[in-house]
């Protein structure tokens, strides 16, 4: 059983402890039943169930409601634990409408929003291009005005719940100056005309993703998220609310390895002792919990401090982003180890966890990245 004594920490509410043990019941109940061979029908599914059961709600805010970033991030740590396909699911719903709710008309939040909280829209977050991961103000594709509305030409690669996705937040270069502040975001219903998949992406830990195209894409002035050249900006600003919930993810992650350890290191015998009893063995359990605690305080220091309202939290958010990540790839690379030759089985919890992680300290900003974003921070804090 994994360690909920955090629950009791300072960054908390009442609320925030009640939702994270209801879904903790939930998951453990309802995702050991999830049929992982079809990953695209995994995903739909799990993005159904969630909707229904109503835990999609939180991944995006209507009315008068505000991303509260503490629910985000304990509902990622915990589905991630229970499974990494359900926190994907959850992840790309709020991920990809975060534009709409931080920055959508309240036309265009009431078209889509109660769609993709109650399960019924699969969204996705169009961002990455083949020439420009990090470097967002490099983006080529176009949105050129055509009367009151646009034509999107260009591609995008490596979309999470591309191909699956029936609604893109696209970005694209406006034109209104260089780099940064000369794009713009689009909301783009994957049936529009022009819009392809161009080709699926496989990796070691299977998830829906694709390379899109967009050729010659019509879209309405309706189409665009906030104001013109406000691009970078806009996904900026989602990403600064999002990037937290990657390290709550890898947090998750950590959190099953340790749990995996504790149970291989107690349960095995070696020479009539449990491995527990072995120094050695001891002094990597100590390493694992020390670092699944340090990463929690990161992340939930960032969560709380937007939470508390705080326009950014870019320094916060990078250092939770990077931290957590990076060490949870050495918990769960422990992890491994203990469990010996199970560890590299296919089909075992921690070997499943080791493909999962890898990818989190690449996407939403690598970690030598975060490396730069904090030195930065730090620096121009002395200015």
């Amino acid at each position: 059983m994994a360690d909920k004594s955090f629950l009791d920490w300072p960054f908390f509410e009442p609320r925030h402890k009640e939702l994270a043990l209801k879904l903790d019941e939930w998951a453990g109940r309802e995702l050991k039943n999830v049929d992982h061979g079809d990953t695209d029908g995994a995903c739909r599914d799990l993005v159904t169930m969630m909707g229904q059961d109503g835990w999609l709600r939180h991944s995006g805010a209507e009315g008068s409601e505000v991303l509260d970033v503490r629910t985000l991030c304990l509902i990622r740590e915990t589905l991630a634990r229970h499974d990494g396909l359900a926190d994907f699911s959850f992840a790309m719903q709020g991920l990809g409408t975060g534009a709409i709710s931080l920055f959508g008309t309240d036309e265009q939040k009431a078209e889509w929003l109660p769609k993709t909280r109650s399960g019924q829209a699969i969204s996705a977050f169009a961002l990455t291009e083949p020439q420009s991961g990090s470097d967002v103000a490099n983006s080529t594709m176009t949105a050129t005005p055509d009367g009151n509305g646009y034509v999107l030409d260009g591609r995008k690669t490596w979309i999470s719940n591309g191909g699956i996705a029936d609604v893109y937040t696209v970005f694209a270069r406006t034109g209104e100056a260089p780099g940064a502040k000369g794009l713009s975001a689009f909301i783009v219903p994957a049936d529009t005309p022009g819009l392809k998949v161009e080709e699926r992406l496989e990796v070691m830990a299977p998830h829906p993703l694709a390379t899109l195209h967009f050729d010659g894409v019509k879209l309405p002035g309706s189409a665009l998220l906030g104001e013109a050249g406000r691009g970078f900006a806009i996904a900026m600003s989602v990403l600064d609310v999002f990037r937290s919930t990657v390290a709550a993810a890898a947090l998750g992650f950590a959190r099953r390895a340790l749990d995996e350890a504790l149970t291989r290191v107690t349960s095995r015998q070696v020479q009539g002792a449990p491995l527990s009893e072995l120094q050695m063995v001891q002094g990597h359990i100590a390493d694992m919990a020390l670092d699944v605690d340090a990463a929690a305080l990161l992340v939930y220091r960032a969560a709380w401090t937007k939470d508390s309202g705080a326009p950014r939290v870019t320094r916060e958010a990078a250092m939770a982003k990077l931290f957590a990540t990076d060490q949870a790839q050495k918990v769960i690379d422990k992890a491994v180890q203990l469990h010996g030759g199970d560890g590299v089985r296919n089909g075992e919890a921690v070997e499943r966890l080791y493909r999962e992680i890898r990818a989190l300290r690449i996407y939403e900003g690598a970690s030598d990245v975060q490396r730069v974003v904090i030195a930065r921070q730090t620096l121009g804090a002395m200015s």
